[in-house]
């Protein structure tokens, strides 16, 4: 590991803890990730709700279209990974916000 890895990685978390908005994040995020970058991490997280309600693969594949290799990839990680999909997500459910972002969604 590079010297500077994990004081740069200490840095970037604490960075992205000032980020006080949606807009914020979004241009934070938009500048550090290529859009490739941004396009994967969006996509995990998207398929994260429908992996913890159990819907199948190939239904979270069509309704998404992100790969059943990554679905289960991130699928593995939300069972044994480090909790951070699992505590994301239980804070994001919870969030004011998100009933409004799901039912958007619906439409």
């Amino acid at each position: 590991m590079r010297p500077v890895f994990k004081e740069a990685e200490e840095s970037l978390y604490q960075t992205i803890l000032t980020l006080e908005n949606e807009n914020e994040c979004r241009c934070f995020f938009s500048d550090l990730c290529t859009p490739a970058e941004l396009e994967a991490l969006i996509d995990r997280w998207a398929v994260v709700p429908h992996i913890a309600n159990g819907l199948p693969y190939r239904r979270i594949h069509e309704m998404t279209g992100v790969s059943v290799t990554t679905i289960g990839r991130v699928a593995r990680f939300l069972t044994d990974g480090s909790g951070g999909y699992k505590n994301a997500l239980k804070k994001w459910s919870s969030a004011p916000y998100a009933a409004n972002s799901r039912s958007n969604k619906d439409d």
